[in-house]
């Protein structure tokens, strides 16, 4: 009678499991009350500034987007055809064939890539000295320094120095080279003479390692990583009524202790610390790749070199990001805490097809399930594609599927002039009907993977935002899997978790 008890009690057990981890998950009260750990393991300058304040020449990171107007002519320097052929200097206005992005090689020396993706050089194969935008590869002709007047104020007057010495000049609007010898004073009818514009930066992972070198970036990196979240963190996270914690991370974790350049090695480590402190504080965990090889959406939070998205476009670097996750997944398995894997944050449906995307899904699924059979599977939605049910055929055929979508009262045009009421308003009817529509029957379990109590109205105060707070846990906390706020610190006190429990402006 014993032995048939035990028995009896597994196979509850094990059929209690089978429905937790069933679609919809209609049977479980339990829903996740998270807050990412952002900044982290993933650096995001809007976050964590002062973390690139030490780098030199900080002005030229990678995916620093300049456009060059010849103060002679008047003129901006143009990659014809945004690539694959001269460079000139014949446009009145600049936009994306006038906009060259950097790569940084050293604190003073650069390549510049182009629209199309080549990379601006000298022309070696004929005279030496005109300029051409072809290569796809940057090498010694492909790379420049940027010379500044140091005795203006804003810094924006330069010369480009070409692989061979010498400045770029225009001659013409059609003909640009690298013969100029002079220097000295910069002056408005140099032809070597160019105002500098410095469009947009990125700052992430890639940024901050590449912009410290291999000499400064491991001291850097691992003293944030071992001082920005610490044991007392998850403390403070388990006592004030959140359950879990979302993590992301990136690619080159599944490589530590010996990342490819430039990235550092300990980041593995970090993150092994926060699945000891979540158990000893009973949180669970959900990692979450944040960042895929190649960038999967171009923004810093993805760590891109330049910006553009190279993700999922080969076989070879869908089975590199498969690596990651099993490699996440079987290092984790046994952890008492790990509760989901979510196998990419934010695709861009503007570079990441579908087609891509559910092939590395369904690839990313079964690699999760070879060493655990009870993690949760998360699969976010592709941002700017306007379907939000796209997944549910994929999703809603694997168990312990779960969709994450990203709720923000913040980007787009629409909040900049919605009222403290029209806020809390629209997230009792607009985000409840997003909700809705995502919630069926037999399909994948719903997720808000990042939210934020900040928003574009003027003048709101303690009361008003606490009120808004309100109505977002009220209502995200419908979603069938639960919800995560974005972020735990942030030198922004709206982002910050943190700082809005500390100061009474959020509660649970």
């Amino acid at each position: 009678m014993k032995i048939y008890s035990t028995k009896l009690i597994l196979t509850i057990c094990v059929l209690s499991l089978m429905l937790c981890l069933s679609h919809g998950n209609v049977n479980s009260s339990f829903r996740i009350r998270a807050v990412n750990l952002g900044g982290w393991l993933l650096a995001e300058g809007w976050m964590t500034p002062s973390l690139f304040d030490g780098i030199p020449n900080n002005d030229f990171l990678d995916g620093t987007e300049l456009q060059f107007r010849s103060v002679k002519f008047n003129k901006y320097l143009c990659a014809e055809s945004g690539g694959g052929s001269l460079l000139v200097a014949n446009r009145s206005s600049a936009s994306t064939w006038e906009t060259f992005k950097v790569w940084r090689i050293s604190q003073t020396s650069f390549n510049f890539r182009v629209l199309n993706k080549q990379f601006l050089g000298l022309d070696t194969k004929g005279n030496g000295v005109n300029m051409i935008a072809v290569s796809n590869i940057p090498g010694n002709s492909e790379t420049f320094e940027i010379v500044r007047d140091s005795k203006s104020k804003d810094m924006k007057l330069v010369r480009i120095r070409a692989s061979n010495g010498l400045f770029l000049q225009v001659r013409s609007g059609d003909l640009v080279t690298a013969d100029f010898t002079g220097g000295g004073l910069f002056l408005d009818n140099d032809p070597s003479v160019f105002e500098m514009t410095i469009t947009s930066q990125i700052q992430g992972e890639f940024q901050v390692t590449n912009g410290y070198g291999p000499s400064l970036a491991p001291e850097v990196m691992r003293k944030h990583w071992r001082t920005y979240i610490v044991e007392d963190d998850l403390k403070f996270i388990s006592e004030n009524g959140l359950n879990a914690v979302r993590i992301p991370v990136g690619w080159w974790i599944a490589s530590d202790p010996t990342p490819p350049p430039p990235y550092v090695g300990g980041s593995l480590q970090a993150l092994d610390n926060a699945f000891s402190w979540a158990t000893k504080y009973g949180l669970k965990v959900i990692i979450d790749l944040h960042a895929a090889p190649g960038s999967q959406n171009g923004w810093e939070h993805s760590s891109p070199r330049d910006g553009f998205i190279e993700w999922g476009q080969t076989d070879e670097n869908i089975q590199q990001t498969v690596h990651v996750i099993e490699f996440l997944t079987a290092r984790y398995a046994k952890s008492p805490s790990l509760y989901a894997v979510e196998l990419i944050n934010e695709p861009r449906g503007t570079g990441v097809s579908l087609e891509s995307l559910t092939k590395y899904y369904r690839a990313g699924y079964n690699a999760v399930r070879k060493h655990s059979s009870t993690a949760y599977v998360v699969m976010s939605n592709r941002l700017s594609q306007g379907e939000p049910t796209e997944l549910f055929p994929l999703a809603s055929g694997l168990k312990g599927s779960v969709i994450d979508v990203h709720f923000y009262s913040y980007f787009e045009d629409k909040f900049n002039t919605m009222s403290v009421q029209d806020n809390i308003d629209y997230i009792y009817n607009s985000r409840v009907q997003n909700l809705n529509e995502l919630t069926i029957s037999n399909g994948p379990l719903v997720f808000v993977g990042e939210w934020v109590t900040e928003w574009r109205a003027m003048g709101a105060g303690r009361e008003e935002y606490l009120r808004f707070s309100k109505a977002q846990v009220d209502v995200y906390g419908r979603a069938s899997f639960g919800w995560a706020y974005w972020s735990l610190k942030n030198v922004n006190h709206h982002w910050s978790l943190e700082w809005m429990i500390k100061n009474g402006y959020f509660k649970l």
